[in-house]
């Protein structure tokens, strides 16, 4: 699989590099380069803190409540035969359920401002889909004023299920009726309709998951949550205890009682479960809805932020990676690690492989 050929390579001679030389002592140092893969454990650590400050950046004084949308089980099979179409539809599904939901005078009456957000996930690799919101207390109306949403409170969370389910299995339905998705295995059954008809009636029976909660913490504290999987994949490498006689040792929360525990795998059981988080290629895991869509945002923000006295919010200034190694690593990466008091000079480069090729962003 390209994802995990390019997490192989990561920042070794198989992708090439650069060599620097000190100006003081004349050390020489070897980097090479990041595959820059999005579900790299190593790569992207300064995207996602840009993706923060950017969302900082966008934040309203407002309440904000985080949302969980999630897929029951029994749709894991298809979803990993189909994933494009199932990981689109859940988005679809939610921002339709929300937006009509803030639109509902019942409720607040105008348009809202969300930031969606895809894992795949549980803390063992198991196909757990779901769908992160993290939503403004509130909704712009048409003549321009600001709605507020009754004291920690938001929306309904049985209605938002049932509405979020009946949206989800009514495009399902059609899908499979049409044979529009890849059935093999053990959702080839499903070819039948007498099989559809059960597999979705027993969806409809059920109550789906969707959480809510009121960030009273600020929703800095829900975005910073958020980044951590904006650029990554299921597993940091913090979590890996050890890898040995062909197993994998690594550290998950159980929900349970709270509590850290150890699981082991054999390792090609590991990568399968890595696997099937690896998104298809040119999915946006991030997507933004109502005020942050990207077609009209600038100007909806700016109309937000009259309707509450506030300034228009500003982008933040691109920060370089040496800026970004100074803040929050507190690392000079011009100064030689050697001397510490020369600069680092590039004075060459190390190419690949001709059989290995780096891989995209």
């Amino acid at each position: 699989m390209r994802a995990l050929r390019a997490i192989e390579g990561c920042r070794t001679p198989a992708l090439g590099g650069q060599v620097q030389q000190c100006s003081q002592c004349a050390q020489l140092q070897y980097r090479y380069h990041s595959c820059r893969n999005r579900h790299c454990p190593k790569c992207q650590t300064l995207a996602t803190q840009r993706w923060l400050a950017a969302r900082r950046a966008e934040l309203l004084p407002v309440p904000y409540f985080h949302l969980v949308f999630t897929l029951p089980h029994e749709l894991n099979p298809l979803a990993q035969g189909n994933p494009r179409a199932l990981y689109g539809l859940l988005f679809a599904a939610v921002s339709k359920t929300l937006v009509e939901f803030g639109a509902n005078p019942r409720w607040l009456g105008g348009q809202i401002a969300a930031s969606l957000l895809l894992h795949t996930w549980s803390q063992t690799l198991i196909h757990h889909i779901h769908l992160h919101c993290l939503v403004a207390g509130g909704a712009l109306a048409e003549d321009g004023h600001w709605i507020s949403p009754r004291r920690g409170f938001l929306f309904p969370i049985q209605a938002l299920s049932s509405v979020f389910r009946g949206k989800f299995l009514a495009v399902l339905r059609t899908w499979l009726a049409q044979r529009r998705l890849k059935l093999a295995g053990s959702t080839s059954a499903l070819a039948q309709r007498p099989a559809q008809h059960r597999l979705v009636a027993a969806l409809y029976a059920k109550d789906w998951v969707v959480y809510a909660k009121h960030t009273l913490a600020g929703p800095q504290q829900a975005l910073d949550y958020l980044s951590r999987y904006t650029y990554k994949s299921a597993i940091s490498n913090e979590r890996l205890r050890s890898v040995e006689n062909d197993q994998v040792c690594f550290a998950y929360r159980d929900r349970a009682g709270n509590r850290r525990k150890l699981m082991q795998l054999p390792a090609q059981q590991f990568l399968e479960r890595f696997a099937l988080h690896v998104l298809p290629r040119g999915f946006v895991r991030v997507r933004h809805i109502g005020l942050l869509a990207n077609r009209h945002k600038r100007t909806l923000l700016e109309q937000a932020a009259a309707a509450l006295d506030i300034p228009a919010p500003q982008p933040p200034p691109l920060e370089s990676a040496h800026a970004f190694c100074l803040r929050v690593l507190h690392l000079d990466i011009t100064l030689c690690p050697a001397c510490r008091i020369g600069r680092l000079v590039l004075v060459g480069s190390i190419a690949p492989p001709h059989h290995r090729q780096r891989a995209p962003p």
